[in-house]
C-alpha cells in the first residue's frame, strides 16, 4: 500500500510539474517585432528598435520560466494591410506571445484589431494616434505605451502658445497619425488662447514640400506646426529653411525625436521646442543604458528605441512573475505594480490600455551650448502624464466607462 501510495505521490506531483511547464505555449516565449524597417521611420525605430528588444533578451539571460525566448521582426512597409496579415501569420502559425508594435498608426491599428481576434498581448510602442486607447481600444489585448498625440500637443502647443505663438497653421501627413496631432495640438492651443488659421495635408513620404510651405506662408501664422514624423519631418525643416519660411514663422516640431536632429544639425533645429517621453542624456541610468546602445549601433537611441527595450523587458519579467506567457495573466501582472526602470518612473497601466507616465518638454540646444555629440536637448518641464493624456471624462474608449 505504502509504494502504491509513492506512486500515487510521484504520478501527482509530475502531473502539476507538466502542468506548469505547459503554462508556456509551446515550450518558448516568443516577441516578434513590426515596424518601419527601410522608410521614412527606420531611424527613429527600425533595426534599431529591434537591437533594442535583443538587448532585453540578452540581459534576461535569453530565457524565461526556464523557457527559451525567440525573437523576429518584419517590415510594415507602412501599410496597415501588410502590418495585419503578418501579425495574424505569427499569430496563428509561429507561435509569437506577444508583439512589439512599432511606428505608422494605420498599421498599429489594424494589428490591434487583429490581436482583440486572437486574444494575443499587442504592445504598441512608435506610434501617436490617440484612437488606440480611445475610440478604437482594445485594452484587453492592446496596451500604448510611449507617448500619444494628446501628450506631444499637450506639451509643445501649450508652452508655445504661452510663449506668444499665437496664431497657428499645420502641415499634417494625411493619416491617422498626422490627423490625430493636428487636432489635439489645435485642441490646446485654442484652450491657451491662440487661434488656428488653417493647414494643409501631405501624403506619406512627401518628396516635394514646397507648394504646401508657401501655403503654410501665406496664411501670416506665426507658428507652423509640423504634424508628422521622421522623414517628412527632416524633410519639411530642410525645405523651411531652404524656401525662407523660418524668416517669417517659428517651427513647432510636434513630434521630433533626437535622430531628426542630429540628420539636420543644431543650426537649422536651435531653439525648437519638443516633447518626448525620453532623452539618454537625462540621468545616470538613461546614459549607462544609452552608451551600451551606442556600442552596438554608433548612435544614441531614440526615446522608441529605448521604450523597445522597456517594452521587452517588463514583458519578460512579467512573464516570469505570472509563469505563464497567458495574455490575461500577463497583463494581470503588468498591472499589479508601478513600472520602474531606466525609460519610465512609476508608469502605471490604466483600463484603456494607456501606460501613463510623465512626458518632458525640451529645448534644441544651440551649436555654443552642446558639449558632446548627440548633447542637443535642454529639459524645460516635466509633462505630468495626469495632465499628458486624457481623462476618463474625456475618453472615448467604451471599456473605461
Amino acid at each position: 500500500m505504502k509504494l502504491k501510495h509513492v506512486a500515487i505521490a510521484t504520478l501527482a506531483a509530475l502531473g502539476v510539474a507538466q502542468g506548469a511547464q505547459a503554462q508556456i505555449s509551446g515550450d518558448t516565449v516568443k516577441i516578434g517585432f513590426i515596424t518601419d524597417m527601410s522608410g521614412l521611420y527606420a531611424d527613429l525605430d527600425g533595426p534599431g528598435g529591434a537591437e533594442a528588444i535583443k538587448m532585453a533578451i540578452a540581459d534576461a539571460g535569453g530565457s524565461v520560466a526556464g523557457k527559451k525566448i525567440e525573437f523576429i521582426s518584419a517590415d510594415n512597409q507602412n501599410k496597415a494591410d501588410v502590418a495585419a496579415s503578418k501579425a495574424r501569420e505569427w499569430f496563428d502559425t509561429q507561435g509569437v506571445d506577444m508583439i512589439v508594435g512599432g511606428t505608422n498608426s494605420a498599421a498599429m491599428l489594424a494589428i490591434s484589431k487583429v490581436a482583440a481576434e486572437k486574444k494575443k498581448l499587442f504592445i504598441v510602442v512608435g506610434s501617436g494616434s490617440t484612437r488606440i486607447t480611445n475610440e478604437d481600444c482594445a485594452p484587453a489585448s492592446t496596451l500604448h505605451y510611449a507617448y500619444d498625440t494628446r501628450a506631444l500637443g499637450y506639451g509643445t502647443g501649450s508652452a508655445v502658445t504661452k510663449a506668444g505663438g499665437k496664431s497657428w497653421f499645420f502641415l499634417t501627413a494625411d493619416y491617422a497619425f498626422g490627423q490625430s496631432l493636428e487636432k489635439d495640438t489645435s485642441d490646446v492651443v485654442k484652450a491657451n488662447g491662440g487661434t488656428v488659421t488653417g493647414s494643409v495635408k501631405h501624403p506619406l513620404s512627401a518628396s516635394d514640400f514646397s507648394s504646401y510651405l508657401l501655403q503654410a506662408q501665406s496664411s501670416k501664422a506665426q507658428i507652423l506646426g509640423l504634424a508628422n514624423a521622421g522623414g517628412d519631418t527632416i524633410n519639411a525643416i530642410k525645405a523651411a529653411n531652404e524656401f525662407g519660411v523660418t524668416s517669417t514663422m517659428k517651427l513647432a516640431g510636434l513630434l521630433m525625436f533626437i535622430t531628426d536632429i542630429h540628420a539636420l544639425g543644431l543650426k537649422a533645429t536651435q531653439g525648437m521646442y519638443l516633447t518626448d517621453s525620453w532623452y539618454w542624456n537625462q540621468s545616470p541610468e538613461s546614459r549607462t543604458w544609452s552608451r551600451r546602445y551606442f556600442e552596438k549601433m554608433k548612435k544614441m537611441p531614440s526615446s522608441v528605441q529605448a521604450a523597445d527595450y522597456s517594452v521587452a523587458s517588463n514583458y519578460l519579467k512579467a512573464v516570469a512573475a505570472a509563469k505563464t506567457d497567458d495574455t490575461d495573466a500577463v497583463l494581470k501582472q503588468l498591472k499589479s505594480a508601478p513600472i520602474n526602470d531606466f525609460y519610465v518612473k512609476n508608469a502605471v497601466v490604466r483600463d484603456d490600455g494607456k501606460v501613463v507616465h510623465d512626458m518632458f518638454l525640451y529645448q534644441v540646444k544651440t551649436q555654443a551650448e552642446s558639449k558632446e555629440p548627440w548633447d542637443y536637448l535642454t529639459q524645460v518641464a516635466v509633462v505630468p502624464g495626469d495632465k499628458a493624456y486624457n481623462s476618463k471624462a474625456e475618453s472615448k474608449c467604451a471599456a473605461w466607462k
